[in-house]
């Protein structure tokens, strides 16, 4: 950290203070894109994002292979609340 300023120190700080809150509005966003999504190329490059995301936020994979599988917006939803209480 010492190639840093302080005011960069700062930000990367409250960065990783705040990881987990960032992970999950990123995670928000995604199903929002996913409710939208309308052709299959664009569901299947949001899914990509999607599990990226849910793989930060270290939900297990059979729980990811199993809201892949079912293709639900409002499944993943409902893990954002979970998540976010």
């Amino acid at each position: 950290m010492a190639d840093f300023t302080p005011y960069q120190q700062k930000i990367i700080k409250r960065y990783y203070e705040n990881k987990d809150a960032i992970g999950l509005q990123r995670l928000a966003e995604l199903v929002s894109e996913l409710y939208l999504a309308t052709s299959k190329a664009k569901r299947q490059r949001v899914w990509s994002n999607l599990e990226a995301a849910l793989k930060k936020l270290e939900i297990p994979q059979t729980r990811i292979d199993h809201l892949k599988a079912k293709d639900d917006p409002a499944l993943l939803a409902e893990l954002v609340k979970e998540l976010q209480s």
